[in-house]
């Protein structure tokens, strides 16, 4: 349910300003997230949260502890007068697993209604699909099964593109693990067994595991770091199911990893780590995935994804991203679309589909990289391509914007970790995008004129570029040399009429 303004009346907002937030009540933390940029690819403007740990006591004796409740209300006044201050208008509030269990969560709520929200409480269901709703955001073509863990509960549900079914709550969250673990592995395992049974719960083998929540990204940056990862944004990271089977019997033997810092995760995280992992390795037995994906979005992600149209869903994520993103560069996503029509001849032959898409989103991507200062641009260059967090995006595919910006500043050399994620066939392609713009920048600056009044075509053997007239003088030696590049890496001769 969202909350408004007592007027009634809507905000004007700009393409960046904070429009949305979601405040999830979760077992471990409650967290406030306030959203901006564009519907299909929101962009977080801000994130805090507090360890409010309402589920221990739930874990403990079925109650949400006084202490607890304290902390958590605290948060939420605090993120009431913050929400205020800035003007969001639309909120959010869902309560997952510790408020549904505890015996005391209907009076908890009340509380929240006086501070002025509108929580939604939601089922173990609705909980399961709603992180479900999230990774098919994230991952349109999404097809398996997602696992949600959180403090108090791990959500399961079953994923087809949009369509999410059998989806279940079972009481297995982190804070719960070290208590469900006492009495050593084995015991441990057949606990999780039998509470898939319970559940009535089975996967096909062979299938995706996807994976949500905080402590599996932190299994995920862990294995990143151990298998010398070039990216370090574990959404979208994949592993093997024998590899992430290997990874978690090696963590759950240890007692604790704090003292072993791992970029990007909290103490608290690193010292429930072999408690999740162990848990992992069991879900990894079980439901006998071929491979595990991680995402970043979830259970908030999914309430966005709930309250869009349609039409914004069918968007492709990744375009939608890297237009706004463009957009704050100072380059009109319209012009990056007339680039990328211009460039379309320099491709190779048999590419098309996704590669349409991902070709679209380099050609912008290098545009907005021609307004970084020359010595700065390639260095930029690949950090948006491999840190920025896009939406709908390999691992390899963020390897292959990589390679079309860099060769867009005229680089053509890649880092052995990332030419490692490539085959040579994507590799070449990626930077023949890449030299396209670059050609099509020197030679019209990506003016609209001078784009109608030329066009860039492969006849036989040899790349052509046919200038109206009028622009003729914008041939000069640079475009030229530009064109012959482009031409020798297709394999083409070159010609300008």
């Amino acid at each position: 349910m969202a909350s408004r303004d007592r007027s009634g009346q809507s905000q004007r907002a700009g393409p960046r300003s904070p429009s949305r937030a979601i405040i999830d009540i979760g077992s471990n933390t409650v967290r406030l997230v306030i959203y901006g940029g564009p519907q299909r690819a929101p962009e977080i403007l801000h994130n805090e949260k507090v360890a409010a740990r309402l589920g221990k006591g739930v874990a403990e004796n079925g109650l949400l502890s006084e202490k607890a409740s304290t902390a958590a209300l605290v948060s939420l006044r605090r993120y009431r007068a913050l929400l205020d201050l800035i003007g969001v208008r639309t909120v959010d509030v869902v309560a997952t697993a510790a408020v549904r269990d505890a015996r005391n969560g209907a009076a908890f709520l009340d509380e929240v209604r006086a501070i002025g929200f509108a929580p939604r409480l939601l089922s173990g269901e609705e909980e399961a699909v709603t992180s479900a709703h999230g990774v098919t955001g994230a991952f349109p073509d999404a097809h398996g099964v997602v696992g949600d863990l959180g403090g108090g509960s791990l959500e399961l549900v079953d994923v087809d593109g949009g369509s999410c079914t059998h989806g279940v709550s079972m009481p297995l969250g982190t804070l719960r693990l070290p208590a469900l673990r006492a009495d050593g592995d084995r015991a441990f395992a057949k606990r999780i067994g039998n509470a898939l049974d319970r559940a009535e719960w089975r996967a096909t083998p062979g299938t995706t595991l996807y994976l949500v929540g905080g402590s599996l990204r932190a299994f995920a940056r862990y294995a990143m770091v151990r298998s010398e990862w070039p990216i370090d944004d574990p959404h979208g990271f994949e592993l093997p199911a024998a590899a992430a089977l290997k990874f978690a019997r090696t963590l759950a033997r240890r007692k604790g990893l704090s003292p072993v810092p791992i970029a990007g995760v909290s103490g608290s995280r690193l010292t429930g780590l072999p408690d999740t992992a162990a848990l992992l390795a069991v879900l990894v037995r079980k439901l006998e995935p071929a491979r595990l994906v991680f995402s970043s979005w979830g259970l908030r992600e999914g309430v966005l994804w709930e309250a869009m149209p349609t039409a914004v869903r069918t968007q492709d994520p990744l375009v939608a991203g890297v237009s706004a993103f463009i957009n704050d560069q100072g380059i009109s996503p319209s012009t990056g679309t007339m680039v990328a029509g211009w460039t379309a001849s320099a491709r190779p032959a048999g590419s098309g589909g996704r590669h349409e898409q991902l070709r679209l989103a380099a050609t912008m991507l290098s545009l907005a990289s021609a307004r970084i200062e020359p010595n700065l641009r390639a260095d930029h260059a690949r950090d948006w391509a491999l840190r920025k967090r896009w939406i709908g995006i390999t691992a390899r595919e963020r390897a292959m914007l990589a390679a079309a910006i860099i060769a867009n500043a005229g680089k053509m050399e890649l880092p052995p970790t990332l030419t490692a994620l490539l085959s040579p066939a994507a590799l070449r392609e990626a930077q023949a995008w890449g030299l396209a713009t670059r050609l099509c920048r020197r030679f019209t600056y990506a003016m609209p004129q001078g784009l109608s009044a030329s066009t860039l075509t492969v006849e036989g053997d040899t790349l052509v570029l046919a200038v109206a007239p009028g622009l003729a003088e914008l041939v000069n030696e640079g475009v030229s040399r530009d064109l012959k590049a482009l031409a020798a890496h297709l394999g083409l001769k070159q010609d300008v009429r």
